[in-house]
């Protein structure tokens, strides 16, 4: 065959395939988006109910005793169904002790298991998912164990579970004494490999790398967010794993070093921020503003009363290259901490859910 006939086959056979991969859509992925009780916060709900997979409202508790406490707005849950948006509710406790009461009390658990069906069943939700954080390392099997029970008793009924997760790569404490802290009361509790076995979605929370016990810094750097990611999915099948974004920021400040008080003492401080305070903060100040190649995230930093404040928060730009890195692995989707407190400019990246559009038109 001569060159140029070999040369004009190949490209018959290669233009199609190239025409169909340019004109192929992106990758649809699904946005879990977590919300609170606020005003604030079921606004943003009402305004992008189009581009919003699965609603996770912060309503339900659980205490040792299996107790869950609770109630839904029912104007959020008439909005989501018109819409045809599953809503699975967190069921939520976060303190040590209890935790491992209620780990060891297989009746408490039954009582807890009963109440998540019950109330599943009364309002119309899809599931529950569970948000159990500052667990002691050593409880890791004993959460494993809660979680299989109640996803069989949600799974019988017809219902999901959901885990949220703190990342906890590399898999073991490093040197320092935060590494072992963090790790022993928050990382070391969740065995993904297994949890993955009998829940039907983790949503990683890759959030709070930096926090008010550290020194100023990305609420998730990329390579932070990278390594957990890579590490998670060792375990987690990529249909069954939500990648976590932080819609919120963290600030730096000065503190009260304890004026007027008898003693005083360093008192470095910092609290949660939206987006729109961030902002605020940024044009009130003339704040500097840069962008961190590395860690892929906007900060800022601020002089008030001849002191440097800090501000890390997620804008557009760090909303969209984590929400493409959910798209780049094949994930499930992201998972979206939290309705009311993000940039409003992030809603541009996010294309409406082809399940929602026309009902809420």
């Amino acid at each position: 065959m001569k060159p140029i006939r070999f040369t004009a086959l190949l490209a018959t056979i290669l233009l199609p395939l190239t025409m169909q991969a340019q004109s192929s859509p992106p990758p649809h992925i699904k946005t879990l988006f977590y919300m609170l009780s606020s005003r604030t916060s079921v606004k943003s709900f009402e305004e992008h109910k189009s581009q919003i997979s699965v609603l996770v409202p912060a309503w339900y508790s659980v205490n040792a005793d299996g107790l869950v406490a609770g109630t839904p707005e029912q104007n959020v849950l008439l909005q989501a169904r018109a819409a045809h948006i599953p809503v699975i509710p967190i069921v939520g406790l976060a303190n040590k002790a209890e935790l491992h009461k209620l780990f060891n009390n297989p009746k408490a658990q039954a009582e807890m298991n009963a109440a998540l069906v019950r109330n599943c069943k009364l309002n119309g939700y899809a599931g529950f998912q569970i948000d159990f954080e500052n667990i002691s390392w050593t409880d890791r099997d004993a959460l494993t164990a809660l979680v299989r029970t109640t996803a069989e008793a949600l799974h019988n009924a017809g219902l999901q579970l959901q885990i949220a997760t703190v990342p906890n790569a590399p898999g073991y404490p490093g040197g320092s004494a935060f590494s072992r802290w963090i790790y022993e009361d928050w990382r070391g509790a969740y065995d993904l490999k297994d949890l993955a076995k009998y829940v039907d979605l983790i949503c990683l929370m890759t959030y709070d790398q930096h926090t008010r016990w550290t020194v100023p810094g990305p609420v998730a750097g990329w390579q932070w967010t990278l390594e957990n990611l890579k590490y998670a999915l060792k375990y987690v099948p990529k249909n069954k794993l939500s990648l976590g974004i932080p819609l919120y920021g963290y600030h730096w400040y000065t503190g009260d070093p304890g004026l007027g008080k008898a003693t005083q003492h360093p008192d470095p401080t910092a609290d949660y921020i939206s987006g729109k305070d961030a902002l605020f903060l940024l044009h009130t100040f003339h704040g500097h503003a840069f962008w961190d190649p590395i860690d892929h995230t906007s900060f800022f930093w601020f002089y008030r009363d001849q002191m440097r404040e800090w501000v890390f928060y997620t804008d557009k730009r760090t909303f969209q290259d984590r929400y493409d890195l959910a798209k780049q692995y094949g994930l499930w989707g992201t998972c979206a901490w939290v309705l009311g407190q993000e940039d409003p400019t992030i809603w541009s990246v996010i294309p409406s859910n082809p399940a929602t559009a026309s009902s809420t038109k």
